[in-house]
């Protein structure tokens, strides 16, 4: 069997700044929930996804956000989308898939979690996270783990992941420290760019493991000087970023590999998509439970 895992965040911000706005009957703006129900329901009649978990970040703030000030919050987030983040769980919910929503950790917490635990099994063939960020790339494992971008049509395995960021897998928190994440809101190190932390770690692999002499580093004496300089000024900073960019194995989700099969949508589906607005969804709905 695959495993399918699902970004619910990543999903609903893409609805809502993809797709054409949608009001409820009541008024609401639920063009964000909409759009994840219909995702989910592609993703279960067009790709025969057949167990499912989705994570939600159901606030956006974390324990990261105790470690570094700086760290991504809701702020500037359009509130016609934080309002419908519940929502949208709940609709998942009674379609029928396995909802994980963070509070304390986050969404990308959870997938990591569930990622690592169910491809233990043998009964399990494939993960597949179902989603671009780019800190899902450290759980990348051969083809046995892979991401997914499903807009793009592009399945990242280990090969593909090298390809894109020049370094493997486990490289991606140190890589991410490095370059910074404007997404999540740390800046990274002055001078290092994506070239030179891939030509680095693709040496190392990670930050401890990089010699201080920056002439074995295999780039330019000048420019490896400043990079040295540069990461040896902020060894701190550096480190915390690479914990903030470290994904969480630790969730406490109670879910078992059974409980994730989809065996259907629940009844209340059908009220939920009246109120939606969202009157002939049901209609596509394969199975009822």
């Amino acid at each position: 069997m695959k495993i399918h895992l699902v970004d619910g965040t990543y999903e609903l911000f893409r609805a809502h700044f993809g797709a054409p706005a949608k009001k409820a009957p009541d008024g609401r703006q639920v063009g964000a929930t909409v759009g994840l129900l219909n995702s989910l329901l592609t993703l279960i009649t067009k790709s025969d996804a057949t167990h499912i978990g989705c994570a939600f970040d159901h606030v956006i703030e974390s324990f990261r956000n105790d470690l570094y000030p700086g760290y991504k919050t809701s702020e500037g987030v359009d509130q016609e989308l934080l309002d419908q983040f519940s929502l949208a769980e709940q609709a998942a919910a009674a379609l029928g898939v396995v909802v994980w929503p963070m509070v304390e950790f986050e969404a990308d917490d959870a997938l990591a979690t569930a990622a690592m635990r169910f491809q233990k099994s043998a009964k399990v063939e494939q993960v597949i996270l179902c989603s671009p960020d780019k800190d899902l790339a450290q759980l990348v494992m051969g083809d046995r783990i892979v991401c997914w971008d499903r807009r793009r049509e592009i399945v990242y395995d280990e090969a593909a992941v090298q390809e894109k960021y020049g370094v493997l897998p486990r490289s991606i928190p140190d890589y991410l420290a490095l370059v910074g994440d404007s997404a999540d809101g740390y800046p990274g190190v002055l001078g290092w760019g994506a070239k030179s932390a891939a030509a680095v770690l693709s040496q190392y692999g990670h930050l401890e493991s990089i010699p201080p002499d920056h002439l074995s580093w295999g780039l330019t004496p000048g420019r490896a000087l400043r990079l040295a300089e540069n990461l040896q000024a902020n060894q701190e900073e550096v480190l915390l970023f690479r914990r903030l960019a470290t994904l969480r194995l630790d969730v406490p989700i109670r879910e078992s590999l059974a409980d994730l099969k989809w065996r259907g949508a629940r009844p209340e589906l059908r009220q939920i998509c009246q109120e939606l607005g969202a009157r002939t969804l049901p209609e596509r709905v394969p199975r009822w439970i």
